[in-house]
């Protein structure tokens, strides 16, 4: 492999950082993960993101860049600046400073949803398409938008990556990060869904999940309760079924909010979008205000859901990449 034929992607989540080497074509070369680090603060996660870089360099040669996708408010030749609640010791780090300073490469960043539709413009089902809407399901729910061809940023830098706190429900439920009720997040991310089913089994009704529930609550998470869906489980299936209701609100209010003639799943919650989508189709093909009525409208999956943010966040120093930015 030779030297700067690559670039590198970090996706940097609350329990998880991806790393990936990535060509100009969208191939990825190879990833590694580690855990997030949830001790020894700021040092920690410079040096945590650091030895990954370092880790993919020593097996593919000093890379064009280094991309990276983080949640929240993200300045691009800064870090995050506004993040409340989440990463703790990621807000108001100088990480791309620090890491360029450190690697001795070009650093650049970005909203985590906003880098997974940059790679689906570049590498996935976005590519053609001038008008679309990337949704991330997983502890919450990221977004980007193309529009009209453009991936659009506002002053403020969030503009169309905010898709998580549309609020659904206004009378009630659980508040989100905005102090709003029944916003996405707290509806249909993944972790709503799990939440949802935890509440259910606490009151003792009887499901394939109880025992395990009963070991340990937090293991009741979206993939087992998926795996139970499949079985048929029929808590799990009527709590699913609700979720998939919310979900379906969701893409048709950003099919309103965006003029979206695409809609693409990505994050883990993508794999059971087998399970979501033709409940989705058939919500958005009767709800949806367009002109011409009989407009296409097509929901997908990513071809690559666990690594949208890897890829986008590379494609900041791939050839041609463009940028999000205007």
């Amino acid at each position: 492999m030779k030297s700067r034929s690559y670039a590198i992607g970090i996706d940097m989540g609350g329990t998880r950082i991806k790393g990936g080497a990535v060509t100009g074509k969208g191939k990825l070369l190879g990833e590694h993960t580690v855990p997030t680090p949830t001790h020894g603060g700021r040092k920690a996660l410079l040096a945590t993101v650091e030895s990954l870089v370092r880790q993919l360099q020593r097996r593919w040669g000093v890379p064009s860049g280094v991309g990276l996708a983080l949640s929240g408010v993200v300045e691009p030749d800064f870090g995050v600046v506004y993040l409340p609640g989440k990463v703790q010791g990621l807000e108001g780090l100088p990480l791309v400073p620090s890491l360029s300073r450190s690697l001795g490469l070009p650093v650049r960043a970005d909203n985590d949803g906003r880098l997974a539709m940059l790679a689906e413009r570049r590498f996935g089902a976005a590519r053609g398409e001038d008008w679309a809407v990337t949704l991330t399901l997983g502890t919450g729910i990221g977004s980007g938008v193309v529009v009209n061809g453009k991936m659009p940023v506002d002053e403020g830098l969030q503009f169309g990556t905010q898709a998580g706190h549309l609020v659904l429900q206004s009378d009630g439920g659980k508040a989100c990060l905005t102090t709003c009720v029944g916003t996405a997040e707290t509806l249909c991310s993944c972790t709503a869904l799990a939440m949802a089913v935890r509440d259910v089994l606490q009151r003792g009704i009887p499901s394939r999940l109880t025992g395990t529930y009963g070991q340990n609550p937090h293991s009741v998470d979206f993939r087992r309760i998926v795996d139970a869906v499949r079985s048929r489980d029929q808590l799990c299936v009527q709590e699913f079924t609700r979720w998939t209701g919310y979900l379906a609100r969701l893409v048709t209010t950003v099919i309103h909010a965006y003029g979206a003639r695409r809609v693409i799943f990505a994050g883990g919650g993508a794999h059971a979008a087998d399970l979501f989508i033709p409940i989705v189709r058939r919500w958005v093909a009767r709800h949806t205000f367009r002109y011409p009525p009989h407009r296409s409208l097509k929901i997908l999956v990513s071809p690559f859901p666990d690594h949208s943010g890897v890829l986008g966040a590379a494609a900041l120093h791939l050839p041609d990449a463009g940028s999000p930015r205007p």
